[in-house]
């Protein structure tokens, strides 16, 4: 059996996430749908993770076991040519048959995008997060240091999640600003559901003060969500980058 990495680009706003679900269109589903029309098999595709409806992704990595030998620059190509638009393959390699895009992940990095004007960027809408008040940019990437280690997140994960280890690794954190943009940066052993956008609306309420300067230490060792910030719109959410053993 050949085992095939396939690293993708794509622009999450007409779909449903990457999963496949019923009677809705997901990136995974669209991609299937592209390597059965090349190979004229319906093959499994299994992915690094799971994005949420509406998040996009700079580098997402998928396996995909098949019985026929590829040619990797031929099949990027082909699929390429009938996948929409907004998906890309970028790359495609051979890899070792026991290879899981998932179980061999030892980290993966987010950027979350804020359009920081007091306009809105019609080239960003469902890009970015329009926020149109300052950011202190210092001030939140200090407040964001508290995040980096081992700890339980369960004040930072979506209250439906039924997780029950909700300890991860945060091994760096960044805010930045790049002209009109202001960019988050966190890469992680793992991410909880929302983990992502509930820091950054966190940070972003400390920025508003409506929470406290200095509290992020407090709220995780609360382990009570209804302590940290909103969820931010997952307009403003990429993967990034992943990375393995």
């Amino acid at each position: 059996m050949n085992n095939y990495l396939l690293t993708l680009m794509y622009d999450g706003s007409a779909y449903h996430g990457w999963q496949v679900q019923d009677n809705a269109v997901t990136v995974q589903g669209t991609l299937q749908d592209a390597v059965e029309r090349i190979t004229g098999v319906r093959e499994s595709v299994t992915g690094c993770s799971r994005t949420d409806s509406g998040v996009h992704a700079n580098a997402f990595c998928c396996n995909m076991r098949s019985e026929k030998e590829l040619d990797e620059s031929t099949f990027r190509r082909s699929l390429n040519a009938v996948l929409p638009d907004d998906i890309a393959v970028t790359d495609v390699k051979r890899v070792a048959e026991d290879f899981h895009a998932r179980y061999d992940c030892v980290s993966k990095e987010y950027k979350y995008l804020i359009f920081n004007k007091d306009y809105k960027n019609p080239f960003y809408v469902n890009k970015a997060l329009f926020y149109p008040y300052k950011i202190d940019v210092e001030l939140l990437n200090r407040e964001a240091q508290s995040f980096l280690g081992t700890h339980d997140f369960s004040a930072f994960c979506a209250a439906a999640s039924d997780v029950e280890d909700k300890t991860r690794t945060v091994k760096s954190i960044s805010v930045r600003r790049n002209g009109d943009f202001v960019e988050f940066s966190i890469e992680a052993d793992g991410f909880l559901y929302n983990m992502v956008r509930i820091i950054v609306g966190t940070l972003l309420d400390i920025n508003s003060g409506k929470i406290e300067k200095g509290s992020i230490p407090e709220i995780i060792a609360g382990k009570d969500r209804s302590q940290a910030g909103v969820t931010a719109k997952a307009c403003g959410l990429y993967l990034n980058r992943v990375n393995y053993k």
